[in-house]
This record gives C-alpha cells, sequence and structure tokens, in this order.
C-alpha cells in the first residue's frame, strides 16, 4: 500500500470516480470467479486433480500444498499491488486464479466424484455469494469502518493455521465446529477488506481491490463447501 500512499482514497473521491471503481472493481473480481470455474471444469476432469490429492494424501503434502500456496498467494498479491504497471497486476491477480484453482482441485474432485450429491457445488457456492452480498451490502448501506476488525483477524487467523498444522501433524479431524468457526472468520474478512478497499485504496488500485475479495470469498467458499459435504455425508 505504500505505492499509493499520497493518492486520493475511493471514499475520498468524486462520486463518479468512486462508482467508476466499484464498477471495475466488481468486474474484475467477477472475471476472477468466472476463471476460476473455468479452470476447476478443466482440472477435476484431467489428471490434475487426482494428482493433488495423492499428494494432499501424502503425511506432509497438505502442509507442502498449503505451504506453496501462502508463498505464491503472496506473491500475486505484491504483484497486483504493484503501482509500476497496470500489467503487473493482471499478471498478480491471475496467477492468484490460478493457485486457488490448484489448492480447490483435490477437494472440488472429491465433491464430485465420491459424494453422492450433484448440488453440494452449487448449493456451496450459492450460499457463499449470498453471504459476500449480504457483508458487502452491510458495509456499502452503513459505510462503518471495519478497521477494528484487524486485530482479531491477525489472531483468528494465526490459531486457525496452528490448528490446521496440528491436525496434520497428529491426524486429527477439525470437525464441523471449526468449519463454523472459519465461516465466521471469512466473513469478519469480508466486512474488513471491503471496509479498507473503500477507506484506504486509491481509485486505480480495482485489480489489487478485487484480489483482495476473491481471496476472502475463496476462504469462505472452502469452508461453506466443507459444511455442505459434511451434511450431504449425513
Amino acid at each position: 500500500m505504500n505505492q499509493y500512499a499520497q493518492q486520493l482514497t475511493v471514499s475520498a473521491a468524486a462520486p463518479s470516480e468512486r462508482a467508476a471503481f466499484i464498477r471495475r472493481t466488481y468486474g474484475h473480481l467477477a472475471g476472477a470467479i468466472l476463471a476460476f470455474i473455468a479452470l476447476e471444469a478443466y482440472m477435476i476432469n484431467s489428471p490434475i486433480a487426482e494428482m493433488l490429492l495423492k499428494v494432499m494424501s501424502m503425511r506432509f503434502g497438505w502442509l507442502m500444498i498449503l505451504g506453496g500456496f501462502m508463498i505464491f498467494g503472496r506473491l500475486a498479491s505484491g504483484l497486483a499491488s504493484s503501482a509500476q504497471s497496470q500489467t503487473t497486476q493482471y499478471v498478480g491477480l491471475t496467477l492468484y486464479v490460478i493457485v486457488e484453482a490448484v489448492i480447490f482441485a483435490p477437494i472440488l474432485w472429491i465433491a464430485t466424484f465420491m459424494l453422492d450429491d450433484p448440488t453440494v457445488i452449487p448449493t456451496a457456492g450459492i450460499l457463499t455469494l449470498g453471504i459476500f452480498g449480504g457483508l458487502s451490502l452491510v458495509v456499502f448501506t452503513t459505510k462503518k469502518d471495519f478497521s477494528f476488525l484487524r486485530g482479531i483477524l491477525m489472531v483468528g487467523s494465526m490459531v486457525a493455521l496452528g490448528l490446521i498444522v496440528c491436525a496434520v501433524l497428529f491426524g486429527f479431524n477439525l470437525g464441523l465446529v471449526f468449519s463454523f468457526a472459519m465461516v465466521l472468520l471469512a466473513s469478519g474478512a469480508i466486512l474488513y477488506d471491503t471496509s479498507r478497499i473503500m477507506k484506504h485504496y486509491g481509485t486505480d488500485q480495482h485489480v489489487a481491490a478485487s484480489l483482495q475479495l476473491f481471496a476472502s470469498i475463496a476462504l469462505l467458499f472452502w469452508y461453506v463447501l466443507q459444511i455442505v459435504m459434511s451434511f450431504s455425508r449425513r
């Protein structure tokens, strides 16, 4: 964000500029989601998803995938936030969508081919978009600053990561309670990110803004999908 420190923020911009930023941001977000869906449709119908599932089933395979996701995800975010060129920003957004598609491929393959319920993925997708839409509406209508959530989200993320690592190392299942807690955490991230984008981003940071929102939606979708899959098995 240092590159944009001297720029006028979205909330302080003229209404026409603010509206244009919102259109660009959510247009890019929609494009990222559609690209993600297309990549997943290809991956789960190719050997890629099964290969990733085999890696994930190895003792430390999931930690390897998670570590790679964190490294490349941070790189992608940095590129998308670059002030040097718009091309670099689009490279970052594209890379992030690909990284998310890779990490989602195994669980979507399981949901597609190992559960006798074709409504699992659509249900999770609709619930995710519904939650995201509702939370976004809260931010836009109340105009409240949700920056106070930053500390809670940081602590929650560190605790969640620690639990995930422990679950992999010691072989226990985090269960539904953890998934519901992560849905709450992801919902808080959506409130925080949407508010932060409006109050701290410059009007030409729509690519970085769309990546940030896409990341929060992906986190929410992951755990909503886990919950829907869990109920589908019962």
